[in-house]
Formats: structure tokens, sequence, C-alpha cells
């Protein structure tokens, strides 16, 4: 019996001392390149407002009715809701007491000046491949031409004890990377200009790659398939960004590429759901040589093969033959939909998009065909002009049962290969969504 005290006794000392080095490791401060490192003067307003526009800062780190950067944006976790933090140079409840060395721990390894870990939503696993260049011009936009607003950051929603910090540490030994970009010295300037954009600053893996059990990205470069192969985050499908063949941007050339990131839409599609919010707010200011270097990075990835889309003229021969609308989906289709997108499904121009072939519809996921039906679609801004065509949300018109008799008929039709829609996954995006109607998309920056 004091044989197994004594083990017993051992073993809990060896325990505490675990959970005392854990809690020190997961609560210390990494080192940064800028540890005693004092900011240069100022530099000009353009330069980290650029920088600050390729990170898509103010889309995630402001609400549509708030001051830009004071944060409030809430976001849904498989644990519960989050806010994102002011992050203007507001003393109290900004960042405005960070040195450049506590600026980047948090931009890029997710640490708080207190040793606070950030929760992965803040996409610092993309971040960590910022240069030091950029890292300096933001925290100089930040500190020096962003107005600081005194609102206190809203706490987590997320209940102990899984709201303590300090184990995410774990998940960041496991699934965050550490290391700045490193450019392919086998490939072009142009090619590794488009690559940094899309891993560090774009973040784009962040909503494009798939998630794994632990909610950790699959990748984080072109090395690994998994990266920008798509993925179904907050109710919207976002689809595969490697171009080299297939379908999706695999029919599309860097030109068009180009246009739907520069002018928010193309002959194959309109942005819309979370890539407007990145449009308006990102892409739609970045310069043409970066987004053709973006272009010509995703266009070069290869991806898994997959049946070739082809359009089927049998779904517009049917309406002409009367035969269609028997079908209660295609007699929604006719009431509601093809006014705008016509009885073929093809695009208008640039200003309405086809609904035969576009990567949303031929998901494996009916997500963002109900999202959009339900929701509509929020105004595209190109060249400060608001869009005039705008998808209108059918949440209240249309029961769950009628929304997914239409997202079938449109997942079915002119050669699209979708499977049905059920009621019930109607209702389940229905019950955790918001209509656009509303919502001020532009968010100025100084």
């Amino acid at each position: 019996m004091r044989a197994f005290a004594r083990w017993f006794a051992r073993l809990a000392v060896v325990a505490v001392a675990a959970v005392v080095a854990a809690y020190w490791y997961g609560t210390r401060l990494p080192s940064s390149p800028f540890d005693g490192v004092q900011a240069a003067a100022a530099m000009p307003l353009e330069t980290g407002q650029y920088a600050a526009r390729v990170s898509d800062c103010v889309a995630c780190h402001s609400t549509h009715d708030g001051q830009p950067f004071a944060g409030g944006l809430e976001m849904g976790t498989p644990l519960g809701s989050i806010h994102a933090t002011n992050i203007t140079p507001d003393p109290e409840h900004g960042i405005g007491n960070y040195s450049l060395a506590d600026f980047d721990r948090a931009v890029r390894r997710g640490v708080a000046p207190d040793g606070r870990r950030l929760y992965p939503a803040m996409p610092y696993p993309s971040y960590a491949k910022l240069s030091d260049e950029d890292v300096a011009a933001l925290y100089d936009y930040f500190m020096n031409h962003v107005e600081p607003v005194a609102q206190p950051n809203p706490p987590s929603e997320i209940a102990w004890p899984l709201n303590i910090r300090w184990p995410i540490e774990a998940w960041n030994i496991a699934f965050a990377p550490t290391d700045s970009f490193e450019p392919d010295p086998e490939q072009s300037d142009f090619w590794n200009r488009g690559a940094y954009l899309v891993q560090a600053g774009g973040h784009c893996g962040s909503c494009h790659s798939p998630r794994g059990v632990a909610m950790n990205e699959q990748g984080y470069d072109e090395t690994d398939p998994a990266f920008l192969s798509g993925a179904l985050l907050d109710g919207w499908y976002a689809p595969p960004l490697r171009g080299g063949s297939g379908n999706g941007i695999g029919r599309w050339s860097e030109d068009e590429l180009v246009a739907f990131l520069k002018q928010g839409r193309n002959e194959h599609g309109v942005v819309f759901g979370s890539m407007m919010e990145a449009f308006n707010n990102s892409t739609a200011f970045m310069t043409e040589a970066d987004l053709r270097a973006m272009a010509h990075y995703m266009k070069s990835l290869p991806r898994a093969s997959e049946p070739l889309w082809e359009y089927d003229e049998t779904t517009t021969a049917s309406f002409a033959g009367g035969m269609a609308e028997a079908q209660p989906g295609a007699q929604l289709y006719l009431q509601k939909c093809s006014y705008c997108h016509g009885r073929d499904g093809q695009n208008r121009g640039t200003f309405i998009p086809p609904l035969a072939g576009p990567s949303s519809v031929l998901a494996d996921t009916p997500a963002s065909v109900i999202n959009i039906i339900l929701n509509g679609a929020g105004r595209v801004v190109s060249d400060g002009v608001p869009d005039s065509y705008r998808m209108p949300p059918y949440r209240v018109q249309l029961t769950d049962r009628e929304i997914a008799d239409l997202a079938t008929f449109v997942r079915t039709s002119w050669g699209n290969t979708g499977d049905a829609v059920t009621p019930e996954e109607v209702r389940e995006l229905r019950e955790r969504t918001d209509p656009f109607s509303d919502r001020v998309i532009v968010l100025q920056m100084r």
C-alpha cells in the first residue's frame, strides 16, 4: 500500500510539473526579429495602406455599421462565437501600446503581448509568411495613419474550459507554419510574387483549402495538392483555385481571372458571398501587376482530374416544348429566375452570371446555391460604382421545400451534375445565415 502511495505521489508530481511546463510554454513570448528594434520614421500612407488592403484587414476587423478596424465582427466557430478585436491605435481597447515586436508576434505567430494565444480565426498561419518589410509597413499604417477608436472588445462566447487559451500552442506546434515565404529558385520572379501574395497577405487558403478534423488547413503552399483545392466555410463553398485544368478557373484564361479579381466579374461569374467582401475591400484595390502575378501563380497549379462539364441543350429545349414546366423547380425557375438568367442558364455579358457550369453549382455541396437563393448578394462595388444588378433574397417568399426544388433544378440542368437538395439542408442554412440586403459593402480606409 505504501509503495502504491509513493508511486501515486511521484506520478502526481510529474503530472503537475508537466502542466506547469506546458502552461509556461503556452504563455511564453516567442522571439521576433523586431525584438529591441524601434520602429522607423513614419512611412508614406500608401505603403502600409496597400499592405493592409492586400491582407484584407478591414473586412474582418470591422462591422458594416462601425468604424474601420474597431473590431466587433462576430465569427462562428465549432466551439462558440468569437469577435474580431479592435486593432486601431487606441491605447486601452486597441493596439496603441504595442511595440513593433508585439505587433509582429500577434500577426505572424498569433500571440498577444501578454502571452495570450489568439484563436486561429486570425489567419496567422498564412501571415507567418509575410516579409519583415510588409509587417513593418502594416505596423506603421496602424500606428500612424489609422484613427484610434475607443471601442471595447466584446468577450468571446466560448464556455470554460474551452476558452482557456494556452493549450492553443499545442495546435500551433502541430499545424501552424512559422517560416516566412521562401521564393522558389526554379520559378520566375513574377511567379514568386504571385505565390507570395496568394499564400501570405492574401491568405487565400484560409477559405479555399479544406480543413482537417482540428480545423487546420490541409495545405499551405503548392507542394500540397490539398492547397486551394476548394472548401466549405461559413455556409459558402469556396471553389478550387488550382487552375491547371478542369472546371472552374481551369476554364478561365489569366486575363479572365485578373478581370474577376479587379472588376468583380467576368463572363464566367460574379463575386458573391465571402468573396464579395474580399473583392470590395481588397483585390479591387490591388495593382494590375500584382493581380496578374496571382493569376499566373494560380493557373500554374495542377489539380486532380475531374469530369469536365459540357453544356446540355436538353433543358432549354424542354422549356420550349413545355415539358419542364411540369417540374416544381422548373416552374419556380421560370417565375423567379429566368428573366435575368434566361431559359438557357447562360450568362448575360459580365453582369448576369451563368447558372450552367459554374463551380458553385457543380460542387458536391449545395451550400452556395442554397445560400444565395436564401440571402441574395450584396452590392459589388467596382471602380467606386455600386452594381445595379444583384441577386435578391428569397428567404421570405419561398419555403424550404420550394428553395430545395429550385436549387435541385439548377444543380441538375444544362449539363450540371449536382445532387438533389433537401428541405433539411435549406432549413439548416436558413437558421444560421442572414440576408445581405441591408449591408454596407465597402469599408472606407484612410
